[in-house]
């Protein structure tokens, strides 16, 4: 008996080691979104959708899922203060509606990549989204010297308790570093002690996170190379934090699709299990995408 028993066991150990084959991703609906400039990512907060670009500035505009495509509301903001651009390239919104909202950016200092400058903004989303600027709604600047390619905040929950997850792009040294958030809202630079809690290596080219509250996983919006080609890492997010590396569930490549893959968010209390990716490109740069699990 002790025997069969150890062999369930082992069995069970197995088949949760498994790629789950039957999480699939298929693009349904191509189309095109202007007045971004180079769409750098989506946040959809309470079935209201958000794209951010960086235009001649960094911007975000909201829009709503009408049958197939995206209706525009209207609604720009602009992350300028004082008329001045301040987050020029927007590389991540963290937003929960309990805590405080963060931006990133991130920027390339030179060409090889190995020099980059990554921020951290604090800011009044309510404000914002009101006054259309981060005139009066900009809190605390953060710089974020514990990164190591940039920066794209995310809200994840591990053990009940909300974090602000950022991951690296490049190829070298990857992470995905989670921050306490109460305490980023209070600090300068993300190396001092207590905001980094949590670290895991990961795999490169990491563009964006997403996070999938009612399966615990987090996503890796990636590139299968440099600044090309689509790629989705769906990852456990408990079992990562405890290993200390990446606990890939699957891994989906969409192979026709070979522009700059840039973001991507699971439409909210959508039945038909709909999401939407966006790329940097001028055409083409929003998709609908059906997934199945």
């Amino acid at each position: 008996m002790r025997n069969v028993l150890v062999i369930v066991s082992l069995l069970l150990f197995l088949y949760s080691c498994m790629p789950r084959e039957n999480l699939e991703m298929k693009v349904i609906q191509n189309f095109s979104i202007d007045s971004l400039g180079a769409c750098q990512g989506i946040s959809c907060q309470n079935n209201r959708i958000f794209l951010y670009g960086d235009r001649e500035f960094g911007m975000v505009r909201e829009y709503q899922l009408k049958n197939d495509s995206l209706l525009d509301l209207s609604n720009e903001c602009q992350f300028t203060l004082d008329g001045k651009d301040v987050i020029n390239h927007p590389t991540g919104i963290a937003y929960n509606g309990i805590g405080p909202t963060f931006i990133g950016n991130s920027v390339r200092l030179n060409k090889e990549g190995t020099q980059w400058k990554a921020v951290i903004y604090c800011i009044d989303w309510k404000g914002f989204l009101k006054s259309h600027t981060l005139d009066g709604n900009l809190k605390k600047v953060i710089d974020d010297d514990a990164c190591i390619q940039g920066t794209r905040p995310e809200y994840v929950k591990y053990k009940n308790k909300w974090y602000v997850a950022t991951a690296d792009y490049g190829n070298n040294g990857n992470e995905v570093r989670l921050y306490d958030p109460e305490m980023l809202s209070k600090c300068t630079k993300t190396s001092e002690k207590g905001i980094l809690v949590k670290f895991f290596s990961c795999s490169p080219w990491v563009q964006n996170l997403h996070w999938v509250p009612e399966k615990g996983w987090l996503i890796l919006i990636q590139n299968q190379v440099e600044g090309r080609k689509w790629r989705f890492t769906y990852l456990d997010l408990g079992k990562s934090i405890e290993s200390g590396k990446e606990k890939i569930i699957k891994v989906i490549d969409i192979n026709d699709k070979h522009d700059e893959l840039e973001g991507f968010a699971l439409i909210e209390s959508n039945p038909d299990g709909l999401g939407i990716a966006v790329t940097s490109s001028r055409k083409n740069n929003v998709s609908l995408i059906k997934v199945a699990w």
